[in-house]
């Protein structure tokens, strides 16, 4: 049976959200729009509610539809459901600014006991975000508050509105950019120049016709669902672009060399000035088997274990990796090192390239250092990961 595309939309304004969506129905009018939005209670599962329009006069006798439970089950049902009922139709879904995409696109594409396969019916096309640069600005400025975003099945740990505006922009296969009513020229350009380092392989969809946008209707290669969980990984190669644009830039550090903890924190001041994001992971001196996730976005740096390093004898943690874990460690493998590394990617408007790289550079260990071997590491100070008992 032939599938239908299924179109994924989002964006961090409802006025962006409707830009991207008309974009694609400009190219397939006779698309199915399917609109979502969450209510978060304080106790208990969220109120989903959706909405159903386009030209099908069926749709008219359909009317919001409200239901309290997962929403990557509620939605998950309304697709198969809308399959059903009006058979094969493009569908846009069209999701809010709430929903951390990634994650949700994985858990939609899940397989739940009792439920029915979306992945039977559906084949997804490109992941277009629409970013409104005022609201985007004003929230990667936002560390002081928290938000939580959904990811179809739970709600994620606190997160900045920082992190969660660069997370959209990551997720994007496509980004649409419209400049805000009272922000426009240098200060949108800018923005676009952000959005473009934060997420190289995504293209640009232009909004004055000048581009072609035939690429919203190309469904996803057939590995689609290892691509976003390889994009969650807490090990991976960092994205990112060699090039500036706008004074905005991205950098690269790479190094096969522990880090000393105590002069990473000491050097931090330096290492994160003019840097609206980072991202990526560390090997830690006092954490020789940890890996340590790094992750910033506007001033919120945030630093912890995520997982542990691949060992040779642990056939168990081998078979529970991933296949993209797996091939990233035969890679980069070291014989004496395995696959420890640090990788994280900086980007910043007007960073400083070579005071950035040697900054970082003189937090690794010395020889002397990495010669007294684990149990002389454990004695090394760490302030950014050891907490005193209370």
């Amino acid at each position: 049976m032939a599938k239908s595309l299924l179109s994924i939309v989002t964006g961090n304004t409802p006025q962006i959200r409707g830009v991207a969506v008309d974009q694609v129905l400009n190219l397939s009018p006779r698309a199915v729009v399917v609109s979502v939005s969450l209510h978060v209670r304080e106790n208990g599962l969220p109120v989903v509610q959706r909405y159903l329009s386009g030209e099908d006069s069926r749709l008219s006798r359909i009317p919001p539809q409200v239901a309290t439970g997962r929403p990557s089950v509620v939605i998950r049902q309304d697709l198969l459901s809308l399959r059903r009922s009006i058979g094969r139709h493009h569908v846009i879904l069209a999701l809010p600014g709430e929903v951390d995409v990634l994650p949700f696109l994985v858990e939609l594409w899940r397989t739940r006991i009792g439920g029915g396969q979306i992945g039977d019916h559906y084949q997804p096309g490109p992941v277009l975000v629409g970013v409104d640069p005022a609201a985007f600005m004003a929230d990667i400025g936002c560390v002081h508050r928290a938000v939580r975003l959904s990811d179809g099945w739970d709600y994620s740990p606190p997160l900045t509105p920082a992190e969660a505006a660069v997370r959209s922009v990551e997720s994007a296969d496509v980004l649409v950019t419209s400049p805000s009513v009272h922000e426009e020229g240098p200060f949108a350009s800018g923005v676009t120049a952000l959005t473009r380092q934060l997420n190289c392989d995504a293209s640009l969809l232009a909004l004055d016709g000048s581009d072609s946008s035939a690429s919203l209707l190309r469904p996803s290669g057939p590995d689609f669902v290892g691509r976003w969980q390889a994009l969650l990984e807490p090990v991976t190669i960092p994205r990112y672009s060699r090039g500036a644009d706008a004074s905005v830039r991205s950098v690269l550090w790479r190094s096969r060399r522990p880090v000393h903890a105590q002069r990473l924190a000491e050097a931090l001041p330096v290492v994160m000035r003019a840097v609206a994001r980072s991202k990526g992971h560390l090997w830690l001196s006092s954490r020789p088997d940890a890996v340590v996730t790094w992750r910033s976005a506007g001033a919120h740096l945030e630093i912890q274990e995520s997982d542990r390093w691949l060992e040779p004898q642990n056939v168990p943690a081998w078979d529970a990796a991933s296949p993209q874990r797996r091939t990233l460690a035969s890679w980069f493998w070291h014989d004496y090192y395995g696959e420890r590394r640090n990788e994280i990617v900086f980007t910043g408007v007007d960073l400083d390239e070579g005071l950035l790289r040697s900054s970082l550079d003189e937090t690794l260990m010395t020889d002397q250092e990495l010669a007294l071997g684990r149990e002389g590491w454990a004695s090394i100070p760490d302030p950014l990961l050891d907490v005193e008992p209370s």
